[in-house]
């Protein structure tokens, strides 16, 4: 699936021979829609960059490029250009990639503690100026002090808040000036600026206002007032935007700093970054996994609920994976290390999810293409607000009234909450889902299973557990099942068919119950597509189909056939076995439905979605499974290489199909479904063709991922309310629409507040956190 920006051209191809590459930059500077569309425009007209998307929420560009053309310097260049900075972080170490998150994780405290210091000053000083400006409130102070002093005297409160408080705007603008741009600093700066030096004029030639009949007013608290109450909405911003990207900060804090290394023989704590792969490492209990490797030595379990979400520890023994940040919880062990720094599982789920914050959703092109002409309309409309004002306003009045509307105009238009409408609820969903186990490819991803109708599950490994599973043990009459297991579970430990497993699992659950020796096989013989066969404590054993049995002329008794009837009936594998010449058991094997399966396809239908199932079992098997989990519809005896056909079928019907699959077999259905979900269980090549991957093999995460999608969607859909209907009312408003019917006029101070538009858009994606999947 492709997220490609909105851009006035399309990106240029790729040279041939030349692999692209992705880069994320850091940008500082931006403050609203308009500066992230500007950087956006800048990257994308750059050659040798063949897309580019801005983040405004979290301040990142992520950058693909043609690296023959372009390199990391000339990307930096073009965001300078543009008006704009690139932060570098210091190179983190190869085997703590996370380093670099929490260096910005830093930057961004050390940023909203001076952003708050600034609006301490701003606002400190304009509650002092505020009624110092309103003298007929103050009569003895009126009596006292002459006008022109206490016009200087607020000059000098009002020029901290202008050149340290509010000293940013300026800067901004200006630089936006110089390169062509304008941005919601553009809109503030020429607004309060306005505002500022009419009142530095009436302070400084008041005469020249009174022989033109006009009354030298100031307004130093319009200026102070707007930008404490600007930098206000930008401190609840800040934090607001510091708790959207709490999941990337919170899977950071997972991880070990330090590993228990065997060095010479020895037990030596060495900091993370020194770890290798090959290296062994010893865990005890209530410690956390440093990094990935492969258990050599010892068992536990293991709570994995920081990755897959999952809150029942899981067992591991020797040679099991484990996985860095995952915490042991019971025995000790020791483990190989195999993978360190980006190739761990923890650091890629960072970055799979810092990449769907990253990305942009369809519904986000609107506000882009919006935002993209919005500070230029707005400075039209608040010129031709003014000219209007001058115009018809009574004379002694037009220049002030003309000031103050064309002030609340240019303030009332603040941007900030188009741009965070759908990023922010874009981290904060993406974030979630990773707390759930559900890893977001993209925002596309996310969107689209918004608009999903019909899910197909494919049953092996999906519905079903993809192992064979003893289901029915019927022994002859007079034998009984615990003394014949062991000997059937000996002659199966020598065997690696999977059959043979599931009946070895099975000898092993019941002598649980009642432990006894292990038997041992001897003379092991495999009988190719037919069985095996040993001699066990002194007696020759045979397992396998009716072939094998036929074969050495051993028939079943009246008892064993008719059950061996009922099983096939049932569509299960039927192994028979035999002991010293005797029938004197079957097994009925099958690929037995997850414990889950059944409540997490009643929770899909109950959520509005169509169910369809695929296997390539015959009819009676894929009936029989449809029925069990309560669904209607199901494609049976499927190839493999029919899978993607039958997902275009659905499409041919009008359906925007969801494909679940965790096989090479499922990728290219998986690809070519509207939206793939891979089980994590399942195989990179299906997990690489996924939209999301769930990263344990339960179809509760199926769950989560379509009512997380369509919560997150609706979300966005409120945030674009909420950014246009206050932009929409606001600024005819602002313009003085109402006052030949109301004679209401709307003052630049309460513009200023609708800039706490921002701060509405952000708690309501936060509001997000609360999710939880209705079962």
């Amino acid at each position: 699936m492709n997220n490609t920006p909105a851009t006035s051209a399309a990106p240029p191809s790729a040279p041939t021979g030349a692999a692209p590459r992705t880069e994320t930059l850091h940008i500082e500077g931006m403050t609203c829609a308009s500066c992230s569309s500007f950087v956006e425009k800048a990257l994308s007209r750059t050659p040798g960059v063949l897309r580019a998307t801005v983040n405004l929420a979290a301040e990142k560009a992520t950058v693909e490029y043609a690296p023959n053309q372009i390199d990391h310097a000339g990307l930096k260049a073009a965001v300078e250009q543009a008006g704009y900075q690139v932060f570098e972080p210091d190179a983190p170490a190869a085997s703590n990639v996370l380093a670099a998150d929490e260096e910005l994780a830093d930057r961004k405290a050390r940023t909203y503690l001076d952003l708050k210091r600034r609006f301490q000053v701003a606002v400190v000083l304009a509650v002092i100026i505020m009624p110092l400006s309103m003298l007929m409130l103050w009569p003895a102070l009126m009596a006292r002090v002459s006008m022109p002093v206490l016009n200087y005297g607020l000059l000098l409160l009002t020029l901290p808040v202008l050149l340290y408080s509010g000293r940013e705007f300026y800067v901004s603008a200006w630089n936006g000036l110089r390169h062509r741009t304008a941005s919601m600093d553009t809109l503030i700066a020429v607004g309060t600026g306005a505002a500022f030096l009419y009142s530095l004029a009436a302070t400084v030639a008041p005469d020249f206002f009174q022989r033109q009949g006009l009354v030298p007013d100031v307004y130093y608290d319009t200026t102070a007032t707007i930008i404490a109450l600007i930098l206000l909405g930008k401190v609840l911003e800040s934090r607001a935007k510091a708790k959207t990207s709490a999941a990337i900060k919170a899977l950071i804090g997972l991880q070990a700093k330090t590993a228990r290394v065997l060095r010479g023989g020895q037990e030596v704590d060495v900091p993370l970054e020194q770890v290798r792969p090959g290296d062994e490492v010893l865990v005890r209990p209530g410690e956390k996994v440093a990094t990935d490797g492969i258990i050599l030595e010892g068992r536990s379990a293991l709570d994995e609920s920081m990755l897959t979400g999952e809150s029942l520890p899981v067992d591991k023994s020797v040679g099991d994976a484990v996985f860095g940040a995952t915490i042991n919880k019971t025995g000790s062990f020791r483990f190989r290390v195999s993978q360190v720094g980006t190739n761990t599982v923890l650091a890629q789920i960072v970055k799979l999810v810092e990449d769907a914050q990253g990305s942009r959703a369809p519904i986000q092109r609107l506000a882009d293409k919006i935002s993209a002409v919005f500070v230029p309309i707005v400075i039209m409309l608040a010129i031709a607000t003014f000219v209007v004002w001058f115009a018809l306003a009574p004379t002694g009045q037009r220049l002030p009234l003309a000031l103050v509307n064309f002030v609340a105009v240019l303030i009332i238009a603040c941007p900030c909450a188009l741009g965070l409408a759908t990023p922010t609820a874009i981290m904060v969903g993406t974030g979630l889902g990773a707390s759930h186990g559900v890893l977001i490819r993209n925002a596309e991803a996310l969107e689209k299973a918004y608009q999903v109708d019909t899910v197909l599950l494919d049953k092996t490994g999906t519905i079903t557990k993809g192992e064979p599973a003893v289901t029915e043990f019927i022994t002859a009459t007079g034998t009984e099942p615990a003394a014949l297991l062991p000997l059937l579970a000996a002659v199966e430990r020598r065997s690696e068919h999977p059959l043979a497993a599931a009946v070895v699992r099975y000898a092993e659950e019941q002598q649980q119950s009642a432990p006894g020796e292990t038997a041992e096989a001897t003379d092991f013989v495999a009988h190719e597509g037919r069985g095996a066969g040993a001699t066990v404590a002194g007696q020759a054993v045979l397992i396998g189909n009716r072939r094998l049995l036929e074969e050495n002329n051993i028939i079943l008794s009246p008892k064993l056939e008719q059950s061996a009837a009922g099983l096939l009936a049932q569509a299960r594998t039927v192994l028979y076995a035999a002991v010293a010449g005797r029938a004197v058991a079957l097994a009925g094997v099958a690929d037995t439905v997850r414990d889950t399966s059944v409540a997490a396809i009643r929770q899909l239908q109950s959520q509005g979605l169509t169910v369809v199932m695929m296997t390539g079992d015959n009819h009676q098997t894929a009936e029989k499974v449809a029925r069990q989990v309560g669904i209607t519809r199901f494609y049976a005896e499927v190839l493999p290489a029919d899978k993607a056909g039958k997902v275009q079928e659905l499409q041919a019907e009008g359906r925007v199909v969801a494909m679940v699959g965790d096989g090479i077999n499922d990728a290219p259905a998986l690809a070519r479904a509207d939206l793939g979900l891979a089980m994590g269980g399942g195989t990179d090549v299906a997990m690489e063709a996924a939209g999301i991957t769930l990263m344990r093999s339960d179809l509760q995460g199926v769950v989560t991922a379509m009512a997380l999608s369509r919560q997150t969607v609706r979300t966005i859909c409120q945030n674009l309310f909420f950014a246009f209907v206050y932009n929409t009312l606001g600024i005819p408003i602002a313009a003085g629409l109402l006052y030949p019917f109301t004679g209401w006029l709307l003052s630049p101070m309460l513009a200023a507040a609708m800039a706490l538009s921002s701060v509405s858009v952000l708690t309501n994606s936060l509001r997000l956190r609360g999710f939880k999947v209705k079962g």
